[in-house]
């Protein structure tokens, strides 16, 4: 059989899903906030991992593909206000570091896994919405699809955004290309808006930029001293797309969010479901040899 879902029990529980035709892989931690901490493709490591950051739980994780909700970035001061009530969110949410629960796993068309969180008293404490997320892991050939659902349990109307945080490996960042559907990004230290050329200045200690007049839902990275070209493609209630890395640091990441930061004291294109209702989206990434 092509398709195949096994378990290792390493210091988390992991699950493997893999294309044996394809030799593609990914391996997802349902405790480690449900998210993939590997991908394999055209035998070679797509996603970085810092493995210190990982192994301690203390941490949140730098690596894989982090999962943002209910908010992407920060919002000011840590803080927002809900019925005249203070609340206090951390950077990108709560998802990522919570544990999450396997509720499917599918093998016929493609190697299939659902990881699942809901809401509880911890996150009840700081967001005080019930809720649902469903996120549904498929892996075929060297495609990977993440499709989402987000579902309002609540009697009340529940406003979020959210989003990926990629770590793509790139050993060698003067060697790679970049197709970002975007002519202007806004600089996160300085707030200032850039007309965007098609290229970073890498000796920068950090870059961390947000795109968001965006022409169309896909971006693509080619990596020429590994001879691939990394496609990304997302639905389109993904408005910002932001890019993020640090001198030294063998990653860059290409991050579709939902909403800019501070988005849930603003309300800039904020996500509000009603009571029962739920929203879906996709993010694709497919790699090509070149």
């Amino acid at each position: 059989m092509t398709f195949s879902i096994t378990l290792k029990k390493e210091q988390y529980l992991t699950y493997f899903l893999s294309d044996s035709e394809a030799i593609s892989q990914i391996a997802v931690v349902p405790e480690r906030g449900g998210m993939i901490i590997l991908w394999k493709a055209q035998g070679q490591d797509i996603l970085y991992l810092d493995k210190e950051r990982f192994s301690n739980p203390e941490m949140s994780v730098r690596g894989g593909v982090p999962i943002l909700f209910p908010i992407c970035g920060n919002i000011h001061d840590n803080t927002y206000n809900y019925l005249n009530k203070t609340y206090s969110l951390k950077q990108h949410g709560f998802a990522r570091d919570l544990p999450w629960e396997i509720t499917k796993q599918e093998t016929s068309n493609c190697a299939s896994l659902t990881t699942t969180l809901e809401s509880n008293e911890q996150t009840l404490s700081v967001y005080p919405f019930e809720f649902r997320l469903d996120f549904t892991y498929e892996l075929k050939g060297n495609s990977l699809i993440i499709r989402q659902k987000y579902t309002n349990k609540s009697e009340k109307r529940m406003p979020f955004s959210f989003g990926f945080h990629p770590y793509y490996y790139v050993p060698n960042k003067s060697k790679v290309v970049f197709d970002i559907p975007s002519s202007e990004y806004q600089d996160q230290a300085t707030k200032k808006v850039f007309s965007y050329d098609g290229t970073f200045d890498f000796e920068r200690d950090e870059i961390d930029i947000g795109f968001q007049s965006l022409t169309c839902s896909s971006a693509t990275m080619v990596d020429n001293h590994r001879k691939l070209k990394l496609v990304l493609s997302w639905s389109d209630v993904y408005s910002t797309f932001v890019f993020w890395t640090l001198k030294g640091k063998d990653y860059i990441c290409l991050e579709p969010w939902t909403a800019p930061r501070n988005a849930l004291n603003t309300k800039k294109k904020l996500t509000e479901l009603d009571p029962g209702a739920t929203c879906e989206a996709m993010f694709e990434m497919s790699v090509e040899s070149i």
